[in-house]
């Protein structure tokens, strides 16, 4: 076993060991970013995040060019979301998600333009219903009977015609983590399919055409999903709802929105698919489905999720304590302490996540020996790598990374133990620059009154 080695699929492009034995992206060293800014940090290796998105935007293009005219990718702002980020969003031709008036803030400050903007979420307020409209956001996704309304409502006090998607539970469940698999019966999103409650609303908002215009169907079946079989039942479902509601409403809904929640490799184990193999599999099964219901393929719609923003990031630790733990059998364990942890990335203690991780600031010819990585929190759950084989002589002062933490690690952070946040250092064409600061104690105490 080479601990040295770096596994491709689980980094950014650039990243790569240096002949000395250093990690570097974007040609800086990792012991370069850590004397100028400092760890725990999250390293973003922006050529690698704008090549994904764009390899979504063109792929989807593509495929579903001579199908339903192309299709539209939509960032997930929820997965890692700045005002930088948001620009390179836009810049590279991507329509984004939000689901909270914080998150579109983020995309007004941006200057997404609002037409590219979908707003998710189960329970928007009004003040964000109104923010939105009065953006001019491309859509909103309708989550309930009552959240219809409540839009209506708000269009016809600003005089516009609110562009809506409603978002139905179709019943089919991802292979994934229980708390992330989202299209299942028996959980808080969407509108119910078997209930009618997803036709019902359709009905609704049809019958509000001063104020609501109906847009499509949205279905969302999970995250971390590695293949396009979900999608076989998911789409014949939903493509079932939109061909009912041409014959029995009159209307054939011009758009279609097929979720996605694409994996990536956090670990060895995963295998996720390229998203040409992602989206030739889709077509044909729309393609298909529309078919066999003798329906015009609407426009399409896709939500890469974490797939864009997820590898693009790994987060530089400092070492700070090693202690070596028995186990049964005669075996030992070596707890690698770091000066983060569940503060900065807490997927490994909310979804029981996998984590991999590598010694950055030197290479070692020491034998490798099965190590925890656990953060500095009062928290005997406080563990970013639970498993990982690391060279005997680790020690304090060394530097470890963690890959794949560009989505949901900054945005799940908080500050428990009164811990400030890492910064998010971009770094291309060998020059590193912080796009989000990292907190001080100042920050800490700004709120208290």
């Amino acid at each position: 076993m080479d601990v040295n080695a770096l596994v491709p699929s689980l980094w950014a492009s650039s990243v790569e060991r240096e002949p000395d034995g250093v990690l570097s992206v974007g040609g800086v060293s990792v012991t370069e970013l850590a004397r100028e800014f400092g760890t725990p940090a999250y390293v973003l290796d922006e050529d690698d995040f704008r090549s994904r998105a764009r390899a979504f935007r063109q792929t989807y293009a593509e495929v579903f060019g001579g199908l339903s005219g192309g299709a539209d990718v939509y960032y997930a702002g929820k997965a890692f979301l700045c005002t930088e980020v948001a620009r390179w969003v836009r810049d590279e031709g991507l329509h984004l998600d939000v689901c909270t008036g914080g998150e579109l803030a983020v995309a007004k400050r941006a200057a997404v333009p609002g037409e590219r903007i979908g707003f998710h979420g189960n329970n928007k307020s009004v003040a964000e219903i109104r923010d939105a409209l009065d953006y001019g956001v491309g859509r909103i996704v309708v989550d309930s009977l009552e959240e219809i309304d409540r839009v209506a409502a708000v269009a016809a006090e600003l005089g516009v015609v609110a562009p809506v998607l409603v978002r139905v539970t179709v019943g089919v469940e991802a292979h994934t983590h229980e708390f992330i698999a989202t299209a299942h019966e028996d959980q808080k999103f969407g509108l119910s399919l078997s209930g009618g409650h997803a036709f019902e609303a359709a009905r609704r908002i049809l019958d509000q055409p001063d104020t609501l215009r109906l847009l499509g169907l949205h279905s969302h079946i999970g995250s971390q999903i590695f293949d396009t079989a979900g999608f076989e039942v998911s789409a014949r479902r939903i493509i079932g709802l939109h061909t009912r509601i041409a014959r029995e409403l009159g209307v054939e809904l011009p758009e279609l929105d097929l979720g996605g929640g694409f994996g990536i490799a956090y670990t060895t184990e995963h295998d996720p698919l390229p998203p040409r193999t992602l989206a030739a599999g889709m077509a044909e099964i729309i393609e298909r489905e529309c078919r066999a219901d003798q329906v015009a393929v609407p426009r399409i719609s896709i939500e890469p999720g974490r797939a864009i923003a997820g590898p693009t990031t790994f987060t530089l630790y400092e070492v700070g304590t090693v202690k070596p733990v028995d186990l049964d059998g005669g075996a030992q364990r070596v707890y690698v302490s770091v000066d983060g942890g569940m503060s900065d990335n807490v997927r490994t203690a909310l979804y029981d996540a996998n984590y991999s991780c590598t010694l950055a600031n030197r290479a070692s010819e020491a034998a490798p020996a099965l190590a925890r990585v656990v953060g500095r929190h009062c928290e005997s759950g406080d563990i970013v790598v639970k498993d990982e084989f690391l060279p005997a002589d680790i020690g304090p002062g060394d530097l470890l990374a963690v890959p794949g933490t560009g989505a949901y690690c900054r945005s799940l952070s908080s500050q428990y133990n009164h811990t400030p946040r890492p910064p998010v250092v971009a770094v291309r064409d060998g020059v590193a620059r912080v796009i989000v600061r990292r907190e001080t104690i100042d920050d800490l105490l700004a709120l208290d009154v």
